[in-house]
């Protein structure tokens, strides 16, 4: 049997953001990215960097859902599903974090920032999360630590428009 997946917002009334992490080999280099969109699939806003010197995969995860948040916060957006393909970081935000993991700190930080907030952390397969790992993969290939971008970069305008039709993608 072959599973196929879409960019799905669950229906959520809210605004949806998808976040990736990406490991970048040469140069050693990790990179994050999110896009907020509302339920219908229409663009709001976007985010992507880098942390130099970084093959981290869980710390470029999680520093993707701690900007996403932050800059939620800062939008004045006041009801939001956000969407990871990382099951370990959900697991970390979601059940207890043990006091002497590496990134407690950070899972502490986002954990205040759900528990102050109408905000909510969901599981998405790879399949439905591409448009944050198109941003996820493009920061780490760049040299900005932070970026917003108001508008998509020209060739993320095509996977927004697969999600927005609902193509299904074949789950690898």
């Amino acid at each position: 049997m072959r599973i196929s997946k879409k960019w799905n917002c669950d229906n959520h009334m809210g605004t949806i953001l998808n976040v990736d992490g990406s490991f970048n080999g040469i140069p050693i280099r990790a990179g994050f990215g999110g896009i907020f969109r509302n339920n219908g699939g229409f663009f709001l806003s976007a985010f992507s960097g880098m942390i130099s010197h970084s093959d981290d995969i869980l710390l470029a995860e999680l520093t993707a859902i701690y900007h996403g948040l932050r800059m939620a916060i800062d939008m004045g957006i006041y009801d939001l599903a956000c969407y990871s393909d990382s099951l370990l970081s959900i697991n970390l935000i979601k059940g207890d974090t043990p006091h002497y993991h590496i990134y407690v700190v950070l899972v502490q930080d986002i954990k205040d920032m759900l528990a102050s907030n109408n905000f909510s952390m969901h599981h998405t397969l790879r399949e439905g999360n591409q448009s944050a790992d198109f941003l996820a993969k493009m920061s780490s290939a760049s040299d900005v630590g932070f970026v917003i971008h108001s508008a998509p970069p020209k060739d993320l305008l095509h996977l927004i428009q697969s999600d927005n039709s609902g193509v299904f993608f074949p789950r690898t």
